[in-house]
């Protein structure tokens, strides 16, 4: 097992961090560790405590390590946040050499121009994405690498953070954890990776990925991402919903989610007769919970409590696409992925709201250690192996996703990090 195979992917989510190693292949990617940890020190998606956030990760890692039978050193890592902002840019540069075709260096350099847009120092560029390359007026080229021209354009889309939450995370990480980031990764875009299809993203796609804490949105038009954002509400606010409606513990009402959305879910696959729904209260005697509630009003929690914050999240959602302008450009409809995604009701609530086909994304191409990975929760992480498959190739040809304020990969793994790593391997 060659160490340049093996691509790492974390997660750093509201409510857990998950560590996924996998090796990969030109055909397949084979998971060989997985770990899924509770979060701590972080909130909607950003670091607020860099100790506690750093012990999460740190513990995550570890596990993933000791179920692979490897040492983490480098990785690819999801940002999230109501601080990501998308927007579209175009570059235009002259081909160096218009008697010879169009090189790879005169792509790179189209994208920085593409990306050298007035945006405060506050704010750090993670992705140039570019959608369309036109050469010499014809537009629509999605390759133009080989072509003669001598004028290459590009519209884009871009991606940037907050410069503090950028820092945060690769002090957690570079200094406390002693691995190096590869890339960071709108999480969004990694779960696209690993839920959408070529057709899909081809067609017209909006991607949905609920979180805890934040829900991103991405759509794809003619295979590249168009627009992007990121709504403050996740499936935390639903257990806080029922949390109060119940007059209870977090703890508990998020053990009733799951255990209701798990329960009504199967059902909904299996063919049941109409005497076993015909009951609208829920046995909760086997969760245990420490308010000793034993029955419940189904109804009520789906129609009372659910129901209205899943409608209030694809409301938003809707207008955030008719703000995007694609909103009838998308003929694929809508895919949820995330924990969110197997919330109870889920999907009729936005077929409803959004009047589009709706399906929930899993991860999908991979092979190995799948039967914890095969799950909406999982999207991102997944999402961040595909990726790094992906940007290998990108950065032998010299092209590192348009992370143009971000130090190179190459450079991140330093001495001290190196010897963070080899202290903490010693830790009993």
């Amino acid at each position: 097992m060659r160490d340049s195979n093996i691509v790492v992917g974390v997660d750093i989510g509201t409510s857990k961090i998950a560590t996924v190693i996998g090796q990969i292949n030109e055909d397949t990617t084979n998971i060989l560790g997985v770990s899924e940890v509770q979060s701590k020190g972080i909130r909607k998606g950003q670091i607020v405590d860099i100790e506690e956030a750093a012990g999460a990760i740190n513990s995550s890692l570890d596990q993933a390590e000791r179920m692979a039978g490897y040492s983490i050193d480098r990785i690819y890592v999801s940002i999230s946040g109501v601080h990501i902002e998308g927007q579209n840019s175009k570059g235009i540069v002259a081909v160096s050499q218009p008697e010879s075709e169009i090189a790879e260096t005169d792509v790179d350099r189209v994208l920085e121009a593409a990306g050298a847009i007035s945006i405060p120092s506050t704010r750090s560029i993670i992705h140039v994405l570019p959608k369309t390359y036109t050469v010499d007026g014809e537009s629509g080229i999605k390759d133009p690498i080989g072509m003669t021209g001598v004028r290459l354009e590009v519209d884009t889309h871009i991606i940037s953070a907050n410069a503090t939450s950028v820092k945060n995370i690769q002090r957690v990480l570079e200094t406390e954890a002693g691995v190096a980031i590869n890339s960071l990764v709108f999480s969004g875009i990694g779960s696209s990776y690993s839920v959408l299809t070529e057709t899909e993203q081809e067609l017209g796609v909006v991607l949905v990925d609920i979180g805890a804490g934040i829900t991103s949105i991405c759509v794809f038009i003619d295979g590249a991402l168009c627009y992007s954002s990121v709504i403050p509400i996740g499936a935390r606010h639903i257990t806080n919903d029922l949390a109060i409606g119940l007059r209870i513990s977090l703890e508990s009402a998020e053990k009733i989610k799951l255990y209701l959305s798990q329960k009504l879910n199967t059902k909904s696959k299996q063919k049941t007769s109409e005497a076993s729904d015909a009951t609208d209260e829920l046995d909760l005697s086997d969760l245990r919970l420490v308010e000793d509630i034993k029955k419940v009003s189904k109804k009520t929690l789906v129609d009372g409590i659910i129901k209205p914050r899943l409608n209030e999240l694809f409301t938003m959602i809707g207008l955030e696409l008719k703000k995007s302008g694609y909103g009838t450009q998308t003929p694929a409809g809508l895919v949820i992925t995330g924990g969110g995604a197997k919330t109870v009701g889920a999907q009729e609530s936005a077929k409803r709201m959004l009047s589009m086909p709706v399906r929930t994304g899993t991860p999908h191409g991979i092979t190995g250690l799948i039967d914890d990975v095969e799950d909406p929760s999982f999207a991102t992480s997944i999402g961040l192996l595909l990726f790094g498959k992906d940007f290998k190739t990108k950065e032998k040809a010299g092209f590192l996703d348009g992370m143009l304020n971000i130090p190179s990969p190459k450079m991140l793994l330093s001495i001290t990090s190196k010897l963070k790593k080899l202290l903490k391997s010693f830790k009993i």
